[in-house]
């Protein structure tokens, strides 16, 4: 049984994570050296992958004709959004803001698009070719045939969701022909649950936590060898697709001619659920510039699963629901009360630290977005923006931030029904008046 007063003991800052208080937590074992089991050679397998599916993606997906098959989402600079976060620091914010609108990712427009499209991608490369009916060289737009469908329809795909993932699986795997099944906990926004049986995907709903709805979905899917169970607690697939993004971005900032170096450090923001995407994007950011780009992960103060993890060494060990955290918050994506088995372990030399908000920042965050720059996303996406005061106290006691490069990375909102985004939107402003 764990003994909760003794692991505030041995970790005081244990206690502000129960107090539910927002913290800054530097990880101290960052930028030591450690063997990793992959590498960027990694990165390029699956990279290339995605390319081999580019002109598949054309065809069965014509939205990403503008991006040639290519699954990724622009780097917008904010200088309105900065100025009025400016507005209310007393130290303004150094550098440059920009973010990396994963909202607008082609097919399902979340972070989660990469790491679950690339997974399913895998999955159905390894059948077809197979069964002798692709070989690496093809041509992969045959792949929209009707006589892979009928291949494909043969298998199962089954995920445990809150709600991005699942969507990014279900849409894909469905196109493709699997039968799929998202198993989604009850923080799940109704929407996506809609969107996804409208897609054809079977929707598995609980009234539990993300945890067990995941745990239930992987016993089911052991059941039937045909089923293919893609565990966002613990896929190195899914680590590896999310981690492309790093190649992407460093074609993108050369193209805005933004330097990354000591004398210009780039910190990225990356918002933490169970820690699998944040966690692939920061691995890709690490092997792709070094030393001097700085991943830091943003989660809710009612749900610091992979802060109350890294910060005990105790990772998937530990869940907040263990110290008497309830769990509760608006940032449907983040709802995640255990982190997955390989994102501390991967992120323990890899991530400078950790910041917790409160929702009512996020929320207010949301309408500042809106309001300076008519960018529209979902709770979670603003993570990086409700830590960005704490988190720019913090790091200018070991940086030089005069040009620096900052990136807030979304989650996910370009398909949030404009009934839930008006809702978000009026709660937002009320508090960002406040």
């Amino acid at each position: 049984m764990l003994d909760i007063n003794k692991l505030v003991t041995d970790f005081p800052e244990v206690g502000q994570l129960i107090a539910e208080k927002p913290l800054f937590w530097h990880n101290p074992n960052y930028q030591e050296s450690a063997e990793l089991p992959i590498d960027l050679a990694d990165i390029f397998d699956a990279e290339a992958r995605f390319q081999r599916f580019a002109k598949y993606f054309e065809v069965a997906f014509p939205e990403t004709l503008p991006t040639k098959g290519i699954l990724e989402s622009p780097l917008i600079p904010i200088p309105e959004m900065q100025t009025s976060i400016n507005e209310k620091l007393s130290s303004p914010l150094a550098g440059k803001l920009f973010l990396k609108a994963d909202n607008l990712l082609p097919i399902s427009g979340s972070i989660k698009s990469r790491g679950g499209i690339y997974e399913v991608l895998k999955f159905a490369e390894k059948i077809a070719v197979k069964a002798g009916m692709l070989v690496y060289e093809d041509n992969y737009a045959i792949l929209a045939s009707p006589e892979f469908k009928k291949l494909f329809s043969k298998y199962g795909i089954a995920v445990g969701s809150t709600g991005n993932l699942g969507l990014s699986i279900g849409i894909v795997a469905q196109k493709l022909g699997f039968q799929t099944t998202v198993h989604m906990s009850a923080d799940a926004a109704q929407w996506k649950k809609d969107l996804l049986r409208e897609k054809g995907a079977i929707v598995v709903e609980y009234n539990d936590n993300f945890s067990n709805a995941i745990t239930a979905g992987r016993e089911q899917a052991a059941k039937d060898p045909n089923v293919y169970f893609i565990d966002d607690e613990g896929s190195v697939d899914l680590f590896l697709g999310y981690s492309v993004a790093a190649l992407r971005l460093q074609a993108q900032l050369k193209a805005a001619s933004i330097q990354v170096n000591e004398d210009h450090p780039l910190f990225v923001y990356l918002p933490a659920g169970v820690g699998g995407s944040p966690g692939g994007v920061a691995f890709g950011l690490k092997q792709v510039f070094g030393e001097h780009v700085h991943p830091i992960f943003a989660e809710p103060t009612h749900i610091p699963s992979v802060t109350l993890g890294m910060m005990t060494g105790m990772n998937n060990q530990i869940s907040v629901y263990d110290v008497g955290i309830d769990g509760i918050t608006k940032a449907d994506g983040l709802a995640v009360g255990r982190p997955s088995r390989i994102a501390g372990k991967f992120m323990r030399t890899l991530l400078l630290g950790t910041a917790t908000f409160q929702d009512d920042r996020m929320m207010a965050e949301l309408a500042r977005l809106y309001e300076t720059e008519k960018i529209k996303v979902e709770p979670s996406a603003t993570s990086g923006f409700a830590i960005l005061p704490r988190c720019q106290t913090e790091l200018a006691k070991q940086y030089s931030l005069t040009d620096s490069t900052h990136i807030v990375w979304a989650t996910g909102g370009a398909m949030v029904p404009a009934d839930d985004f008006s809702r978000y939107l009026s709660e937002g402003q009320s508090l960002l008046e406040k």
